[in-house]
């Protein structure tokens, strides 16, 4: 298909590196999968589903479908043009270089502070395990261990996180088998229990606005998704790795989430589910110790860790990739996009892994002082963030393509511009139901100072680009005049 001019430009940080050890179709598949199934599953369900009643099962529907249009819109734009910059990269070809610039390092910001909280509690994890260590050493032992596997290769990442996920989703796969047989009366000690979904004050109990409520809930579970797609631009097949991580996202988050929580609410009824306050109290620990699997909280503290790691790995990954191609653009200091020969940007994987370790060692110095809750909180809409601009940023690029490209898209969006127009409506209602909460309002206004901190330094950014660009012209028009 004709692309462009705009969009055919080739950078250093946003085209695949031409290295021999890309990622394969099933390192792909694992991110994506890997890149949404969490602790926020496994344990935080539970008060999701506590607090909407079975209606769980629809918000947690209608948060895969919002997450599902921002994923194929992200899709569409890399299948034109796959960058692991990812919407950073389309958001400044299509709206331009202040919402690169904000949109990059609210994501940036968002995963460094992931980094910590994830390395927090695998702390805590690996310590009460072996006492040898205190929790803040363990958390800095895992820092390094994944600064090692992201600094070999982009193979090595994506290979590490392919067993990582696998883990998660095997559990996961047990779960639901075990489930459907127990709500079934097929699994032994079990009976019917199907009815538990409108029984106990019926499958709306806490009205139909508790649908809305949760979905506010449910949908920063989903954030992460568009790893695969960052991910897919360092792959052996880019457009076929967008396409399989874009098109293939709905029936996961279907099967895995929808899934688990339908199994949840029928195996026990919504209001008799403990809140889940740890690994022991868990949903998917009570419902596999109900099935009988011997030493169910041992096992499921294991693949809680291993989604714990797991996110410290792409998290590690996504913040390194998007710091480079932030300092590729002009928006970060220029040695931070510099790369080792296989491709990796090493500066940034070492400056991300350092912003994580300093708000995880504030958690522990000083974990009364504030710090480290106003930097988990003040990331809470950056999910929302990242959502808005993604459909902004896909209108603008679609209206500038003509018909016949427009036909010719490998992963396309169909009814344009409604369902763009529909998430970018969703999101705001997400916000608003969050203003009703005291946790939801502290993440508002903490998300809105974090950007408004950012907007202030945008002037200096943009004389700097200014500046650039002026040399690069100068030299330019040098060459012509030398030739």
């Amino acid at each position: 298909m004709d692309v462009p001019a705009e969009q055919q430009q080739s950078n250093h940080g946003g085209r695949a590196p031409h290295g021999p050890k890309k990622l394969r179709s099933r390192h792909i598949t694992m991110i994506t999968l890997g890149g949404i199934i969490g602790s926020s599953l496994f344990v935080g369900s539970a008060n999701i589903i506590r607090s909407v009643g079975p209606t769980a099962v629809v918000s947690y529907l209608v948060g895969g479908l919002l997450v599902y249009l921002a994923m194929l819109m992200l899709g569409e734009m890399a299948a034109v043009r796959p960058a692991v910059g990812s919407f950073m990269e389309y958001a400044r070809v299509g709206l331009g270089d202040w919402a690169a610039y904000l949109v990059g390092w609210l994501y940036w910001y968002f995963w460094v502070g992931v980094l910590a909280y994830e390395a927090v509690i695998g702390g805590h994890t690996l310590n009460g395990w072996f006492h040898g260590l205190p929790p803040w050493a363990w958390s800095l032992l895992l820092l390094g261990v994944f600064v090692l596997t992201n600094l070999i290769s982009v193979r090595s990442f994506g290979e590490t996180e392919f067993w990582l996920a696998s883990i998660k989703i095997a559990a996961i796969v047990v779960f639901l088998g075990a489930g459907l047989l127990f709500v079934l009366g097929l699994w032994p000690d079990s009976s019917f229990s199907v009815h538990n979904l409108w029984q106990h004050g019926g499958f709306v109990p806490q009205g139909f606005g508790a649908i809305l409520t949760g979905v506010a809930l449910v949908i920063f579970s989903y954030f992460g998704t568009e790893i695969a797609v960052m991910a897919s631009a360092e792959s052996e097949d880019p457009p076929a790795g967008i396409r399989l991580a874009t098109i293939t996202v709905i029936w996961r988050v279907l099967l895995f989430f929808v899934g688990s929580i339908l199994i949840i609410t029928m195996v026990v009824p919504w209001d008799k589910l403990p809140a889940a306050t740890g690994v022991a109290n868990a949903p998917f620990t009570l419902m596999f110790e109900k099935f009988g699997i011997p030493a169910a909280s041992i096992v499921m503290e294991l693949v809680i860790f291993s989604a714990v790691v797991s996110v410290l790995n792409s998290g590690l990954y996504s913040a390194s990739r998007m710091f480079a191609s932030l300092a590729d653009k002009g928006f970060a200091p220029k040695i931070v996009s510099r790369k080792a020969r296989n491709g990796v940007p090493v500066v940034a994987v070492f400056a991300s892994t350092a912003g994580g370790v300093i708000a995880a060692i504030a958690n522990f110095i000083a974990p009364n002082s504030g710090i480290f809750d106003f930097i988990m909180n003040s990331a809470g809409l950056v999910a929302l963030f990242v959502y808005v601009f993604i459909a902004l940023t896909h209108m603008r690029l679609r209206q500038k393509m003509t018909a016949h490209e427009v036909a010719g898209l490998k992963v396309k969006v169909k009814l344009f511009p409604w369902l763009n127009i529909f998430l970018i409506a969703a999101v705001a209602v997400v916000v608003v139901i969050m203003l009703t909460t005291p946790v939801g309002r502290t993440q508002v206004w903490t998300s809105l100072v974090a950007t408004g901190v950012l907007l202030l330094f945008w002037p200096l950014v943009r004389r700097k680009l200014a500046a650039m660009r002026g040399e690069n012209t100068l030299e330019a028009d040098r060459s012509n005049h030398s030739a």
